[in-house]
Parts: C-alpha cells; sequence; structure tokens
C-alpha cells in the first residue's frame, strides 16, 4: 500500500509535465489504434471469403472478359455444384465521389451462391421478376435515403450513360465482415443495352464465380478449369475466393507497408516522450533515492518506485487513448464508408494497444532505473535541496 501511495504522489508530483505527457500517449496511442484499425479492416476481405468459392477470370487481365459460353463447359467439371457470372459495371451515383462498388450479375444464381447476403424473400422475388431491378446493401441504402421501388440512376464509366434502376430489395449481411455497401443488378438488362449500343461486347463476362463440393478439391478443381482452356483465344485463371482477394489487396501493398511503419514510428514517439519525462523525473529525485538507500531500501523497491512510475503515466494515457478510439474511428468509418464497409475497433488492436503502452513503459524506465541504483549514497546527498 505504501508504494502504491508513493507511485501516485511521484506520477502526479508535477501534474502540468505528467499531464501533457498522459495527453501526448493518448494521443499515440489512438493514432496506433486507428493506423492498426485500417490493415485489419484492409484485409477484412480475405477473412469473408468462402473456402467452397472459386473465381475464373481472364489470364491476362482482369480488365479482359471471358465468352459468356464458358460458364456451360465449368458446369460439367467434376466436383463443380454451381456457377454464376458477371461484371465489374463500375457506376457512380450522382457524383464522382458517390462511388461504391456494383455489379452486373445473374441474380438468381448469384444470390444462391452467396448465402451471407440475406434478403426478404418478398424482396428477392420482386428483384428476380424486374429486369431493370436492383439490389443494394442496408448501408449503402441508409446513406442515401433510398426507398424500395424507388428510381436509381447510376453513371456509367465503364459502360458510358445514364443507367436507369428500380431498387427491389435491399440485403444484409449473415455475419459482421460482409459488405453492405454493394449494389447487384440484372446481367441480362446490361448485355440487352450493349446489343443495342455496342454489339461487339454483348455476351461478356467480366468473371465466374464457381462452388465446389468440398474445399479439399478446390485446387484440383481449379486446375480442370484451366486445363479446358488452355491455349484458346480467352485463356483463365482460376483461384480461390480467398486468394483472388489477397491478389487484388496486393495492388496497395505498398501503402499497406508504409501504414504498418508509420505505426512503429508512433511506438519510438510514444517511447521518446516516457523516456525524456522518467529521465528528468530521475535527476530530480536522486537525493530522494539517496536517502532511501541511506534507510536500508535496496535496488528492488528503487527500481519498483521508477518502473511503476513509468507503468502507472503509460497505462493511463493509453487507457484515455483507447476510449478515444471509439468516437474517431466510428467517425472516421462513417467519413470513409466507401471504402471501409466495415470499420470497427477489433479486441485484438486493443490488446496491441496495451502491450505497446507496456512495453514503452518498461524500456523508458530501464536507463533511468538503472542510473538510480548505481549512483553512490555521497554522490546523491549532494544534490539534496
Amino acid at each position: 500500500m505504501l508504494i502504491l501511495k508513493l507511485l501516485i504522489r511521484n506520477a502526479f508530483r508535477h501534474r502540468l509535465r505528467s499531464g501533457l505527457t498522459i495527453l501526448g500517449i493518448a494521443i499515440a496511442i489512438l493514432a496506433f489504434g486507428l493506423l492498426r484499425t485500417v490493415i485489419t479492416t484492409w484485409y477484412l476481405g480475405v477473412e469473408a471469403s468462402s473456402a467452397t468459392r472459386l473465381v475464373v477470370r481472364n489470364a491476362v487481365s482482369l480488365i479482359f472478359p471471358l465468352p459468356l459460353s464458358y460458364k456451360d463447359r465449368i458446369r460439367q467439371v467434376e466436383g463443380v455444384t454451381q456457377v454464376t457470372y458477371g461484371n465489374w459495371f463500375g457506376a457512380y451515383y450522382i457524383d464522382k465521389k458517390n462511388f461504391f462498388a456494383n455489379f452486373a450479375v445473374e441474380p438468381r444464381t448469384y444470390l444462391d451462391l452467396y448465402p451471407e447476403l440475406v434478403m426478404d424473400p418478398g424482396e428477392k422475388t420482386s428483384f428476380l421478376r424486374d429486369r431493370r431491378g436492383c439490389v443494394a446493401g442496408i448501408k449503402l441504402v441508409e446513406k442515401f435515403g433510398w426507398k424500395l421501388g424507388q428510381g436509381i440512376t447510376l453513371q456509367g464509366t465503364i459502360y458510358p450513360g445514364n443507367w436507369d434502376f428500380v431498387l427491389r430489395g435491399t440485403y444484409r449481411g449473415r455475419d459482421r465482415n460482409v459488405d453492405e455497401t454493394q449494389l447487384f443488378f440484372h446481367w441480362d438488362y446490361l448485355n440487352e443495352t450493349m446489343k443495342k449500343t455496342s454489339p461487339a461486347r454483348a455476351g461478356e463476362i467480366g468473371f465466374l464465380m464457381v462452388g465446389v463440393r468440398d474445399p479439399e478439391i478446390a485446387a484440383q478443381v481449379a486446375a480442370s478449369i484451366d486445363s479446358q482452356f488452355r491455349n484458346s483465344l480467352a485463356e483463365t485463371l482460376t483461384e480461390t475466393e480467398k486468394a483472388f482477394t489477397q491478389s487484388f489487396l496486393s495492388m496497395a501493398e505498398a501503402i499497406i507497408i508504409a501504414i504498418r511503419i508509420v505505426s512503429l514510428l508512433v511506438i519510438i514517439i510514444i517511447l521518446a516522450v516516457v523516456a525524456n519525462t522518467m529521465a528528468m523525473t530521475t535527476r530530480e529525485r536522486t537525493g530522494e533515492y539517496a536517502v532511501l538507500k541511506t534507510l536500508g531500501y535496496g535496488a528492488g523497491p528503487i527500481a519498483v518506485l521508477i518502473f511503476g512510475e513509468s507503468l502507472l503515466i503509460t497505462m493511463l494515457g493509453c487507457a484515455l487513448g483507447i476510449i478515444f478510439t471509439f468516437p474517431v474511428a466510428s467517425a472516421f468509418g462513417q467519413a470513409l464508408s466507401s471504402y471501409f464497409p466495415y470499420f470497427n475497433v477489433e479486441t485484438e488492436t486493443l490488446y496491441l494497444d496495451a502491450a505497446a503502452a507496456a512495453l514503452v513503459g518498461i524500456i523508458a524506465a530501464v536507463l533511468p532505473a538503472r542510473r538510480a541504483i548505481r549512483i553512490r549514497i555521497a554522490d546523491g546527498l549532494r544534490k539534496v535541496g
């Protein structure tokens, strides 16, 4: 109890300095937590990937199309349970800043292959019956204030022009990591329009999604699919949904590495701040430590005082930073909902915050404690007063 009282009194003997140090640690922990949340959110799509789904695309590049006729041949491959297809549409709503993922898909098979997209049965039926109908994630609907039956016009980029749709349904994610900011519409609607405006692009698909019977045979099925179209005009590259998502994210790997480096720099900054505080504190209390030695206190109690004070300050700053992280992360997620559909602070991030703060508190106290322990009583008493 005496040690605890001494720790608290020592930590707040210079209130302004301690307060500023705690505030600096809190800001650094907040920044560190946000950066780690960005990284975990970035890879959230990989976690949401199914082990029983394959992605088939053009072997040259994702931007090159595939013939629609491929779906029938793929369906005959041993181990394949279902095949669906679609195109990345790449349109925006009213203004280019209102960008979100939108796809032209074969609706019935696509929704069957993605059971994590939960829809009301009545809305699903309405969507399937309306060729111009579309389905949007609940977060997207809430963002723009759309209502069922409302007309929605998207501005095309890959497929230029104004595209008119009718909102026939919404979906919610079965799991927390399901993207609820996407929009889907009938591939037939896109294809029929292409027949009128760009006949050369009619009948083209951007990708095929393949359901397999067992995850263990996914590699074998992928190899069988690619072998069918080897040496054709449009060779395929088939990979698991997880591998496809990872390869897509790898395009921005440099950004992720930069974020990781910055998060480490934040920790170094915290260390410098706390180490400076503890060094100043130790110099000021050299005489006190000398007095403790004359009273018979050894290296252990003195080290406990210094390490305890350092840990108390860093953990208070850590707690304050974690408290601030949640509202700031919520505001950040809302502001960038088009890029981060799910932006929540994970429990793992909080553990990393606490571990980083504890590590900084320990390292920052090592040199001051060593100096206080090794100082001679006579040298320490010279500084009294």
